[in-house]
């Protein structure tokens, strides 16, 4: 059986990469056993084609890291691996797994963590590798989202009715039955109230973000306003945050006597993910966005910069996660728990019981109450907001944080909690209770992704066991053979990583490639700011090269990915609106000097940006292109 020639470039990596396993592991891995295990590989490469190296190595995979855990064992018969003799760990790579596994699949006393490391390297490279999906993965990932809103509906219900109580009886918890609610929705309240008392809800900065809005404006068209909810202008004034000044607002007299009132819903679009199928994001309308840009990222520097919540809750950080992580695999102190569906189970009843108010106020105007699916249904939104809000990260990891504050034990476990969106890290004798809280509120935790036993653990992108990175290279980005800047920038990165790993042969195999395709590229050493390989071979390096007066250096003719802008004039008002809020705006969420000022009436402008911005130009995303340039 020939295998297709798309797969020929992910055979010879896999290929190469087994390779590199075996040279670092030459005294269990013989150079037979190398041989055996690629041709094994081609057979079901042939008879399986790319599953084979996307759902069926990386389930080996998935099961390596729940036995790790200890609570579970390794059955390589459940895995469709063919089991050694008298023993169930794979023979795919068993060398290597009976260093790790007893012959009964439970983790021995001391595993070898470079085996470990190895194995994970094979099974996981291709596991997050971007391919078309059918229209089956489609409607399952929709099936799954609507079921998802039936199943939050009765906790909405719930957690509205105790809210609606709440605020008419602020200090009577007794109808509140369960005990258990009773005390975390207490402690809850009084956290969120504590760390927002200070807050001022309309001191932010409203901007556009770079997706697609529901409403179909173009990036140019979206500072005209042609209709805006009668729920946002109750909380953010027109002349205060849709438009630049007093000025603006009497010159656009006519534009806002035709302004519509009206709700628009949000729309649900399926975009690429993994080869596990899509992603759905729902795409907000255009004032919606505008607001929650603002409020987002105002929510977020407050959070980042409160004594309560600085050590704990991050969104632009994911090193303090990845630290603990680490440290959790050494020690066992911390445990890892993954939020399933995260986005999509906090419900809106749930927000409002929590969060205090005037914050809740804002919250609750702009957020989108509906979505509209690809079919035309508009479904009315359970959830706070679906992922594609500027709301959704910020409102998710608040929630989290606070229910479980609210149900630790005493204060250092509750500083000893890390929370980065649905990534969360807890206390590990705190590990099954936190599971218990988070579910009793309608989240969801999955249980296999969840670390909690073992010495395996993973957040934000560190996989860590008994204090040794595991972390794989993922390739994600299709590969090419004709000339695409989205190719060239992720695999000159894979070869990158693959070489600090030591895995030199892998290198080799993808910088081929790399030469066929693209001619030369420079090496990391000549230091050009332009894509770079770690070690590029003489032959292969950039020959043109001239000596810049001007700049006083040398500089070679190298290939570069350029995005090509768009020039769109506006009128002067408008012009002005966007260099408000863009450009004066610029990295105001986390500067802790510069406190962030509204767009309108009084807003006093200081921009310490050193790059001049043109108020003209756009980049259309997915517009990059390839260029021959001197660097």
């Amino acid at each position: 059986m020939v295998i297709n020639k798309s797969l020929d470039p992910y055979k010879q990596i896999i290929a190469a990469l087994l390779s590199d396993v075996q040279t670092s592991h030459s005294e269990v891995l013989s150079p037979r056993a190398l041989r055996l295990t690629t041709q094994k590989v081609e057979k079901r490469l042939a008879r399986e084609g790319m599953s084979f190296l996307t759902k069926t190595l990386p389930r080996l995979g998935k099961a390596l890291d729940r036995a790790l855990s200890g609570e579970v064992m390794l059955d390589a018969a459940k895995l469709a691996f063919k089991s050694l003799p008298n023993s169930k760990l794979p023979m795919f790579m068993g060398e290597l797994f009976q260093l790790i596994f007893s012959h009964d699949g439970r983790v021995l006393p001391k595993p070898c963590v470079r085996s470990i490391k190895a194995l994970r390297d094979i099974l996981f490279v291709f596991y997050k590798l971007e391919l078309p999906y059918d229209a089956d993965q489609e409607q399952a990932v929709l099936s799954k989202f609507e079921r998802t809103e039936e199943e939050i509906q009765a906790y909405s219900e719930k957690f509205a009715w105790m809210a609606n109580y709440l605020d008419t009886h602020p200090t009577d918890y007794s109808p509140i039955a369960e005990g258990y609610y009773r005390r975390i929705v207490w402690r809850a309240r009084r956290l969120l109230k504590e760390v927002f008392r200070t807050f001022d809800h309309r001191d932010i900065y409203p901007r556009h973000g770079p997706g697609a809005v529901s409403t179909r404006e173009r990036l140019w068209t979206k500072y005209r306003w042609t209709s805006i909810s009668p729920r946002i202008i109750d909380t953010y004034p027109l002349d205060a945050y849709f438009y630049a000044s007093l000025g603006h607002v009497c010159d656009a007299y006519q534009e806002i006597q035709s302004l519509e009132l009206k709700e628009n819903s949000a729309k649900v679009l399926l975009v690429p993910k993994d080869s596990r199928g899509p992603r759905l994001i729902s795409c907000e309308p255009l004032d919606f966005q505008w607001i929650q840009q603002g409020l987002g990222r105002a929510m977020s520097k407050h959070v980042e910069q409160h004594p309560l919540t600085k050590e704990s809750v991050r969104f632009t950080d994911q090193q303090p996660n990845q630290f603990a992580a680490l440290q959790g695999s050494y020690t066992g102190q911390y445990s890892t728990l993954d939020l399933n569906e995260a986005s999509d189970r906090v419900s809106v009843g749930l927000v409002r019981l929590l969060f205090p108010e005037p914050l809740l106020g804002a919250l609750m105007n702009c957020r989108s109450q509906s979505t509209v699916l690809p079919c035309g249904k508009i479904l009315n939104l359970e959830k706070y907001a679906p992922m594609g809000s500027a709301l959704c990260f910020p409102v998710l990891a608040l929630t989290t944080w606070a229910i479980l504050a609210a149900g630790s034990p005493d204060a250092e476990t509750r500083e000893s909690l890390y929370v980065y969106g649905d990534d969360v890290i807890v206390p590990t004798a705190h590990a099954a209770n936190a599971i218990k809280q988070l579910e009793a509120f309608g989240l969801k935790v999955n249980r296999d992704k969840s670390c909690i036993s073992g010495f395996f653990r993973e957040s934000c992108g560190m996989d860590a066991y008994k204090g040794v990175s595991v972390t794989p290279v993922r390739i994600r980005t299709v590969w090419s053979s004709s000339r695409r800047p989205d190719v060239y920038t992720s695999w000159i990165a894979y070869a990158n990583q693959f070489y600090d790993k030591h895995y030199f042969k892998t290198y080799d195999v993808i910088v081929q490639k790399l030469f066929r395709t693209y001619g030369a590229i420079p090496s990391i050493d000549m230091n050009l700011s332009c894509p770079s390989l770690s070690e590029v071979p003489e032959v292969y390096l950039p020959k043109r090269r001239r000596v810049n007066h001007s700049l006083q250096k040398l500089q070679w003719l190298v290939t570069d990915v350029r995005a090509r802008p768009i020039k769109q004039y506006m009128t002067g008002w408008r012009m002005l609106l966007r260099f408000f809020a863009e450009a004066c705006s610029t990295d105001h969420l986390f500067r802790t000097n510069d406190k962030p000022r509204r767009c309108g009436v009084g807003s006093h402008i200081v921009s310490n940006d050193k790059a001049a911005f043109s108020v003209s130009s756009y980049t259309k995303r997915g517009s990059s292109s390839l260029i021959r340039c001197w660097r």
